[in-house]
């Protein structure tokens, strides 16, 4: 987008989206069985695949993971109390560092702050949140990177013993991240018994957007120049793009537990791959007889199974044979994703819904608290009753059923951006968020919801998150 086509969103603002109803285990969110579990696992390791590659967006600096330590590192807080009081429970406590953890007066607090954060110590403060050590096992500290390494080997090694990984990291980051994989690379090759293609990729410059003040002007920095920000995680929507391989998972950098807990994690990732392919077989089975000829009982099979499996459901449809057969190919023929959904325990983020379309018809959508407009009866209804939230747990599946690649910037709706406010040293802002990545880059997209239990979700938002069972041994 242009300026004036960015200052211009800033002034509009994004339409509001019309939620029909939460995506609840009644409709919209598949539960599955232990059976249905087996044989998605089955058909995962069976199902013909063109390559496959664990995507990891990684980019972010752990600067909010700290916010409350650096709050109380002058003056000590409750977060900065409880940090100097369980040191010794973190991976990145060294005694020769800290010194014997103690409860501790206001000095030792402020001490402890300042050797995990700035330079005087570990400078965890300006390090990405992926190379932070995260767990202590026995003979070992391994960073959060390091765990979806092991991960990996789990769910996603292919026939000749490869993982394929990407991770979506800052440049100024890259020494960092090559490091921390050498550090473990051949440690985990040899204990798992495989090969790592790790690659590491960035998001592009040219999708950063402008801010602007709150009279909706330019933001203009010290020297004159209007501030330019990252456009948030939709903008790896062209990171994604670039993949060959076709089958994909996502799973964010922070959201990794114990190697004791990676029985279920690896099991429920391999039910969403298994789901995911049975999916894709399902939809080019469909077009192909498509392309051998349009019968009307195809037509209402193809349409029940829509409504029934994807929530896709139209207002009306063209009587015309043809007209009708290419509305509902056009709806098969998309690239597919397969979501994780855990019960709604609370944690910030966002959750799935039905939406209805501009063209009438409703699908099965990702939605951010920013996206539903509270002042709609209908929407506030729709999310008091949500049950489910979204942990970021995908699965893709990005070629077309004659085996080529879909262009999924063609998939992406321009209109389901938001608007955040955020400050530049000291000052307000608005920023301009392109559509999430699971968000509306991925709007136009088959979409199916699974449940996946909670044990499965350990996201570590703030330092003391690492505390938590999931991340304790």
């Amino acid at each position: 987008m242009t300026t004036e086509e960015q200052i211009s969103c800033f002034k509009k603002g994004f339409p509001w989206l019309e939620i029909v109803a939460p995506a609840t285990a009644a409709r919209g969110i598949e539960v599955s069985s232990e059976e249905s579990r087996n044989e998605c696992v089955d058909y995962a390791s069976k199902a013909r695949v063109a390559g496959r590659v664990k995507f990891v967006p990684a980019s972010g600096a752990a600067s909010r993971m700290f916010k409350d330590i650096f709050a109380g590192m002058e003056r000590p807080n409750d977060s900065v109390r409880r940090l100097t009081s369980d040191l010794s429970r973190f991976a990145f406590y060294d005694p020769d560092l800290f010194g014997s953890p103690v409860a501790g007066s206001d000095d030792d607090c402020t001490r402890t702050a300042r050797l995990l954060l700035t330079d005087e110590g570990l400078a965890y403060g300006s390090k990405p949140k992926g190379v932070l050590l995260f767990h202590r096992y026995e003979d070992e500290c391994r960073t959060a990177f390091a765990e979806h390494l092991v991960e990996g080997q789990e769910y996603m090694r292919g026939a000749d013993g490869g993982v394929d990984l990407i991770f979506t990291i800052s440049p100024e980051h890259k020494a960092l991240f090559e490091e921390a994989l050498a550090k473990v690379k051949d440690v985990f090759e040899k204990r798992y018994g495989v090969h790592y293609n790790v690659k590491f990729t960035y998001q592009d410059p040219a999708t950063d957007t402008i801010a602007v003040d709150m009279n909706n002007e330019p933001f203009l920095c010290e020297d004159g120049s209007i501030l330019h920000r990252p456009a948030g995680h939709g903008a790896l929507i062209y990171n994604l793009n670039a993949l060959e391989q076709e089958l994909v998972s996502i799973k964010n950098i922070d959201n990794v537990a114990v190697e004791r807990l990676l029985p279920v994690t690896s099991l429920y990732k391999k039910v969403l791959m298994g789901r995911a392919l049975q999916l894709r077989d399902a939809i080019f089975g469909y077009l192909r007889k498509l392309d051998e000829g349009v019968t009307e009982e195809l037509l209402d099979e193809i349409e029940k199974w829509l409504d029934e499996t994807l929530c896709i459901r139209f207002d009306s449809l063209p009587d015309e044979l043809q007209a009708r057969a290419a509305v509902l190919r056009g709806k098969l023929d998309r690239p597919i994703r397969v979501c994780g959904m855990v019960r709604n325990l609370g944690e910030p983020g966002g959750g799935p819904f039905i939406v209805k379309g501009s063209d009438g018809s409703t699908s099965l959508q990702i939605l951010e608290s920013v996206q539903i407009n509270m002042d709609d009866p209908q929407a506030a209804g729709a999310l008091a009753g949500a049950t489910h939230f979204n942990p970021v747990d995908l699965v893709c599946c990005l070629r077309n059923y004659r085996g080529e690649k879909f262009d999924l910037l063609r998939h992406v709706d321009p209109n389901a951006g938001f608007i955040s406010f955020k400050s530049y040293q000291g000052r307000e802002l608005k920023a301009l968020e392109l559509p999430g990545l699971w968000n509306g880059a991925m709007s136009d997209w088959n979409t199916l919801f699974v449940e996946v239990p909670v044990e499965t979700f350990n996201p570590v938002k703030v330092v003391l998150d690492l505390l938590r069972e999931a991340h304790q041994n």
